[in-house]
């Protein structure tokens, strides 16, 4: 082969490595994206933002409130139709359909079925989709052809009193889930090539908010809010390392998902403020100890973390700013949302859409709230996060899932 010819094979390969990188990037895979922290890469603002987004296409997928997955082109989505659940994979292009499963489901009843579909978001992770149903079926399908590899129900019809929410969390060949109801659950992790159990840890009910990872002076930890508490498992045997008491009162519930701020853990909830619990090791086991407890806390909301503060939705139903050092907040707004709603780090700016489907954007500032825009995205009600990929943004409202994209 010629130098020329070389130098040309070089150059194709560089433009396909870039374009994976740039593909993989804007992947948005699992609950609140990559690392499961609400941030967004490679999206660019537009200087002058438009007054509204252009609607590439639409299709009605089905009830549902659970935030579609985005890997490569496939958008892959998670619904429910008639007595069944469906987990839907689309051409994130245009919205045809590449493959389905279903299988039947318990209806969602009591206070929880004004929502009757599914809650919990797809994890994709190693060419698989994991899936969490309403009433505790772990489903793992191949994420190519939608081949169910496993279906597992263990946790013996037993629900949480609003049906499940959280969202599996794939690590180190394990797929984790926590499954039971009120008063008795179970963090099960199951083989991911297998669906075989490699271990359980029995204790309290699930909450409503999903798991993360933390490393903790060298072990690897997944950090999961129970119905009452916050508690640190690890990854390698699921024994229980740390425990803090995070108990809500009244009707509150335990749904914001933990944040991880290095060997710290940031919760909220309805009635009790925001916490930051420092996660240290003593002899031969690890402590959870509160280093501050801020007055303001959420309800259906994960605040984020960028550069040392925290932004979200107050259990008022208001954007605010705090600061991740002492949790002070440093603003908030007048203008009431609602307690149900998303906040992304989008990069230069924040972006945050609540259920009456407006996308705010706005800058992350610690002095005051300076909003950029308040762009209308759907007709009906939105209780999933948007996911954000380039200039792209994918939509699931109540019954659809759109693309929308910045002009």
């Amino acid at each position: 082969m010629g130098t020329s010819n070389r130098k040309l094979v070089f150059l194709v390969l560089c433009g396909f490595i870039l374009a994976a990188g740039i593909l993989s990037a804007q992947d948005w895979p699992q609950w609140r994206g990559t690392n499961r922290d609400g941030k967004a890469t490679g999206f660019a603002a537009p200087a002058i933002w438009p007054k509204e987004l252009k609607q590439q296409w639409k299709v009605t997928i089905g009830p549902g409130d659970s935030t579609p997955a985005l890997v490569g082109d496939k958008l892959f989505a998670f619904a429910r139709e008639g007595a069944e659940e469906i987990i839907l994979c689309l051409n994130a292009a245009d919205g045809k359909e590449i493959w389905r499963d279903k299988y039947p489901a318990p209806a969602v009843t009591g206070a929880a079925g004004r929502h009757p579909g599914p809650r919990s978001s797809p994890t994709i992770a190693d060419g698989k989709v994991i899936t969490l149903g309403v009433g505790g079926t772990v489903s793992c399908l191949d994420a190519a052809s939608g081949k169910v590899l496993w279906r597992k129900d263990d946790a013996s019809g037993s629900v949480p009193k609003f049906f499940t929410s959280m969202s599996p969390l794939v690590t180190d060949g394990l797929a984790i889930a926590h499954i039971g109801g009120e008063g008795k659950g179970i963090v099960i992790a199951y083989g991911l090539a297998s669906g075989d159990i490699k271990w359980k840890w029995s204790g309290e009910g699930p909450g409503y908010a999903s798991p993360v990872l933390m490393t903790a002076d060298g072990v690897k930890q997944v950090v999961i809010e129970t119905e009452k508490s916050v508690i640190g498992l690890a990854v390698a045997d699921g024994k229980l390392l740390w425990q803090a008491p995070f108990a809500p009162s009244g009707m509150g519930t335990n749904s914001a998902t933990p944040i991880v701020d290095g060997q710290t853990v940031i919760v909220s909830g309805q009635g009790r403020g925001t916490k930051a619990f420092k996660i240290v090791k003593e002899g031969d086991a690890f402590t959870a100890k509160e280093v501050w407890n801020g007055k303001t806390g959420t309800v259906f909301n994960t605040p984020v973390l960028k550069d040392g503060k925290l932004f979200g939705i107050s259990e008022g139903g208001f954007l605010y700013a705090a600061s991740a050092a002492d949790g002070k907040d440093l603003w908030t707004t007048s203008d009431k949302l609602d307690r149900f709603g998303a906040v992304i780090d989008a990069g230069s700016c924040m972006l945050a859409l609540s259920t009456n489907s407006n996308l705010i954007a706005y800058e992350p500032s610690d002095k005051e709230y300076k909003e950029l825009a308040r762009i209308k995205v759907s007709d009906k009600q939105i209780y999933a996060h948007p996911v954000v990929a380039g200039k792209r943004i994918f939509i699931r409202d109540t019954d659809s899932v759109a693309l929308m994209t910045l002009e």
